[in-house]
């Protein structure tokens, strides 16, 4: 983890978002977690309602797909990689106060089998970005 409890084990978009990707370098063959960060958690506040692509759905980088609600706001879940949705996060669904608690856990949101990377930033880089960095 970054100094700023931000995970290294993942890549970070302009909108928030995490994917489990390590490098740019290649298309992972797994299918990847998307979830959003905590920066965008606390920002957000009480999630209420999210609203999330279906399985076998796909789904465009830096396209919106899906809805995040909270007491404060609504906000676009905007896709950090193009792909097709291999699973959903039930859990988080019924319980969007995983995603406050556990962004990088528990409060994953999406499972995504990736064709094409969108433009993505190191955890140092997003740290600096958003005024995080030590």
């Amino acid at each position: 983890m970054t100094s700023a409890g931000i995970p290294e084990d993942r890549l970070y978009s302009d909108d928030h978002e995490w994917v489990a990707v390590q490098s740019t370098a290649d298309i992972p063959t797994s299918p990847v977690r998307v979830g959003i960060s905590r920066i965008a958690a606390d920002n957000l506040g009480d999630l209420v309602f999210i609203d999330l692509p279906a399985v076998d759905s796909d789904i465009t980088a830096e396209r919106s797909c899906g809805e995040v609600e909270s007491t404060k706001a609504v906000s676009d879940l905007v896709a950090p990689v193009s792909g097709t949705v291999t699973d959903v996060n039930t859990d988080a669904v019924e319980d969007p106060t995983l995603v406050s608690t556990d962004p990088y856990g528990a409060g994953w949101l999406i499972e995504v089998r990736v064709t094409a990377l969108g433009p993505l930033m190191t955890a140092a880089e997003y740290a600096e970005k958003n005024g995080q960095s030590s």
